[in-house]
């Protein structure tokens, strides 16, 4: 049962654990645990962590109490289902945590809004529910919170920090309200040979009982490809206003306003410590952490497109053997390795919900041309991840086409955040959201 801690009680005890505490490694590249960042560094309007011993961050949606850890972080401003922060941390904590909330504008810059304006109380919430791992190869602490309702609809950015000041995370989320409705409409992406690689969506706006002023100025839509921000689209105008009809209408005619199909998610399943799970090519639990060794990987940027069940790049936790993933689940070091007779034209990296959608230096791959292969190796949380393997474009973004391909036929989630700022009003808020199943499997 989740302990609400007493830190001195806590602290003491973790003192007393590490004197005596035997079979447990540290784990490399991890700082100097609390407080590594430093006083210094700032909060980017992003999902970021701050230091490294800060590992395996969720935020995701409870639903009638059960939690849903593949659910987007989006709630709707009733906040009947509300949101779940959950990390760890490999060091013992020597300072409370502190939550803090920042809204901000349709560009992820802050609002300005006061704190009062948006929350119901005072902007600082410390997170009580923490706990160490049980029977664990690699020891760490785990954290729990409850995001607190909020009073405005819009983006926000959560930070968690150390009382005192230093960083340690920050993720977003998005409160939509339902003034307009949203329709989706999958369509054929102009272009003979676009429409075989992307995929392209047109969309109306319905307002006809919501007074929107200057829709055309004052309405501005994100759309996103499986929940990430990393390649959203801003539409900034629509094609049509049919005032008549109280509906604004949005046909893509340029292809770089659709997305990339792109290929099923690699899958890799660690949830087993006895037998190997998806992915996994084997395993060698004599070391400490254990070793988990992925199928080599092969391009697959000319292969015919071949269905497959994905998470869409997301990622959940587990351990079959013990069943309570937050504080039974062990790190593991997971080793990758991709076969490519000749170099990518930049750098290669494992992408996907792990790396929060970002190229991270954790993840990168080093390629041995004697053996023609890319090769890396991470410590991550036992469980189910989806993932690409990205090379690094010269605009610094990340191609997963270069190795996974791209088709019309790929299935992918979509959705629709309408943004907009009422006149006198110094915020923008998210009046309607649609989501839609493209090429949903049977």
């Amino acid at each position: 049962m989740t302990q609400k801690i007493n830190w001195r009680k806590a602290l003491l005890g973790v003192a007393l654990a590490a004197a005596t505490l035997t079979g447990c490694v540290p784990v490399e590249g991890t700082g100097a645990g609390a407080g590594a960042t430093g006083s210094g560094v700032s909060l980017r309007y992003e999902d970021a962590v701050y230091t490294a011993d800060v590992r395996s961050v969720q935020l995701y949606t409870r639903n009638l109490n059960v939690a849903d850890v593949l659910a987007p972080p989006l709630v709707s401003i009733d906040q009947s289902s509300p949101l779940l922060l959950e990390f760890d941390r490999m060091s013992a904590p020597r300072a409370r945590a502190v939550v803090k909330l920042h809204h901000c504008d349709v560009n992820w810059q802050p609002s300005q809004l006061q704190a009062m304006q948006f929350v119901q109380d005072y902007n600082e919430f410390f997170i009580m529910e923490v706990e160490p791992s049980a029977g664990t190869k690699v020891p760490y602490w785990h954290y729990r919170f409850q995001l607190p309702r909020v009073k405005l609809s819009g983006n926000y950015l959560l930070e968690v920090a150390e009382e005192g000041g230093n960083l340690l995370l920050s993720r977003r989320f998005v409160v939509f309200e339902e003034r307009v409705s949203v329709g989706l409409r999958p369509v054929a992406t102009p272009g003979a040979g676009d429409r075989y690689v992307r995929q392209q969506i047109d969309f109306n706006i319905f307002y006809p009982q919501y007074p929107l002023v200057n829709p055309a100025q004052e309405i501005k839509v994100v759309m996103r490809q499986n929940h990430r921000w990393d390649n959203a689209k801003l539409f900034t105008r629509p094609t049509f206003v049919q005032e008549a009809q109280r509906r604004l209408e949005y046909q893509l005619f340029d292809v770089e306003q659709s997305f990339l199909g792109l290929n099923e998610f690699r899958a890799l399943d660690t949830r087993s410590e006895r037998f190997s799970g998806i992915g996994v090519e084997r395993r060698d639990v004599t070391t400490s952490p254990d070793r988990v060794y992925a199928l080599p990987g092969r391009s697959r940027a000319q292969q015919a497109y071949s269905t497959q069940p994905d998470a869409n790049g997301k990622f959940l936790f587990g351990s079959r053997e013990y069943g309570n993933a937050p504080l039974n689940a062990d790190y593991q070091q997971v080793f990758f390795q991709l076969q490519a007779p000749e170099p990518a034209p930049g750098p290669v990296y494992v992408f996907g919900g792990l790396s929060d959608w970002q190229l991270q230096e954790p993840l990168k791959l080093t390629y041995d041309a004697d053996q023609q292969r890319y090769t890396g190796s991470a410590l991550l949380k036992q469980g189910y991840y989806n993932y690409y393997f990205a090379v690094k474009g010269a605009n610094g973004q990340a191609d997963a086409r270069y190795f996974e391909g791209s088709h019309f036929a790929t299935e992918n989630v979509y959705d629709v955040l309408v943004y907009y700022r009422p006149p006198g009003t110094r915020a923008d808020l998210v009046i309607g959201y649609s989501t839609l199943q493209f090429n949903p499997q049977k």
